[in-house]
């Protein structure tokens, strides 16, 4: 299944992109989806853990499933004031 990432803050830069395309296993979740985007882009990892995910605009947990042409947002956590 192929499944629209879109990265926001630290993680876009780190990646360098601001959205990616993952070919995922048809069983996945996000969970799966962010292990391929450690893969993908090895600086963005330490980010991961830290970060809420937002699944076809509505957050959701890791252990959502994920289905052919999802859209699944990283947000990391802001801070400032």
């Amino acid at each position: 299944m192929k499944v629209t990432v879109k990265l926001f803050a630290i993680v876009r830069d780190r990646a360098g992109v601001s959205d990616v395309a993952l070919d995922l296993p048809d069983e996945a979740t996000i969970a799966t989806a962010a292990e391929a985007l450690a893969l993908q882009f090895p600086a963005v990892e330490s980010f991961l853990p830290r970060c809420a995910f937002a699944l076809n605009l509505e957050y959701t947990s890791v252990s959502e499933p994920l289905k052919d042409g999802d859209e699944l947002a990283v947000i990391p956590p802001v801070s400032g004031g």
